[in-house]
């Protein structure tokens, strides 16, 4: 006996060459039988229609099929990244900024590309679907519009290179810190602190956004601080331009970049000034340490010359009192003894 499936019949074939006999304990016809029937019913279930899409019809099969297809396309954008990193890696002078962008550039159209082929491997014609994309246009424009914007801001910001993977930023919100991602809705942010932000990519485009890292990574800071009215300025400009050298942050060899010191305002109780420093490329990440690390030196180098830091004070001057509010005349009074 011989079953209609091609497949079962040569398993058939097989089983009965090993066992040599069709009988035995079980029946191998009988069982195969079963498999011939489980294996009908399963191509059944898959090639049964879900539901029509013009004149094609979408079986559970189908569906399947797109999803492997996507999935190998993912997979394959996968692989693609990860064959751009090792050629990278061979190459310091390679730009991680552009490597980024062309990772993501090349996911994108991977996965498109899955997508098309999946649609056409279950015979829809994706232009016959003008019609469909203009109402799904009208959904998006509604429902999905800030999702849209988001997407297309982070291609924005991909192509124009004006934020990049490792930029240092600062938002208007005061939220600062290195770029980690750019994804398709939001881009991540890492502060000082270990902490990490997401924020959307339409913040980028439509906000100002001062990113300290874009052309250059060195930077000049302004360190305002002040010493009381009467200080030598010539000794307190020593003392903050050696404060500045000693803190290991300050930027040397370059003539044109060096620490600076400004007398910038005469305050209420004090002259103003101002340290200006050039920053090394890894002190721009760090604005706050780095404002800390200058106070401090320049506290210790005043008190080592003496020069007093004020504190606000005001003098009154009373010109004349009113009868009535002249104050009380203290009154003695001897305790018996």
């Amino acid at each position: 006996m011989r079953l209609a499936n091609p497949v079962a019949d040569a398993v058939l074939v097989v089983l009965q060459g090993l066992t040599g006999r069709e009988g035995g304990l079980f029946s191998v016809q009988s069982n195969w039988r079963s498999v011939e029937a489980f294996w009908q019913a399963t191509v059944g279930g898959l090639s049964r229609p879900l539901f029509a899409v013009g004149d094609v019809a979408i079986t559970v099969g189908s569906l399947l099929r797109v999803i492997v297809i996507f999935t190998l396309a993912w997979w394959l954008s996968r692989l693609v990244q990860l064959g751009m990193s090792r050629v990278a890696a061979y190459r310091p002078n390679f730009n991680q900024a552009s490597l980024y962008t062309l990772n993501r550039l090349l996911h994108y159209i991977v996965l498109t590309l899955g997508f098309i082929i999946g649609m056409a491997s279950i015979g829809l014609d994706l232009s016959k679907f003008a019609l469909f994309a203009s109402a799904l246009g009208v959904g998006v424009g509604f429902g999905l519009q800030n999702l849209i914007s988001n997407f297309v801001a982070g291609l924005v910001l991909l192509f124009e290179k004006s934020l990049k993977v490792g930029d240092f930023i600062e938002l208007e919100s005061g939220i600062s810190g290195e770029v980690r991602e750019i994804n398709f809705r939001s881009t991540l942010i890492t502060t000082n602190d270990n902490i990490d932000i997401v924020v959307p990519n339409s913040v980028f485009v439509n906000g100002h956004v001062t990113n300290w890292t874009m052309r250059d990574v060195i930077r000049r800071i302004h360190v305002p601080f002040g010493v009381a009215y009467g200080s030598d300025k010539d000794l307190v400009r020593t003392a903050a331009l050696e404060a500045a050298g000693i803190v290991r942050h300050t930027l040397s060899g370059i003539d044109s970049r060096q620490p600076q010191v400004w007398l910038t305002a005469f305050g209420d109780s004090s002259l103003n000034f101002e340290l200006i420093v050039w920053l090394t490329s890894e002190a721009v990440k760090r604005p706050g340490a780095v404002q800390a690390d200058y106070l401090w030196e320049i506290e210790t180098a005043l008190g080592k010359y003496g020069i007093e830091i004020p504190f606000p004070q005001r003098d009154l001057h009373i010109r004349s009192w009113s009868d009535s509010a002249q104050p009380p005349v203290p009154v003695r009074i001897d305790q018996p003894t």
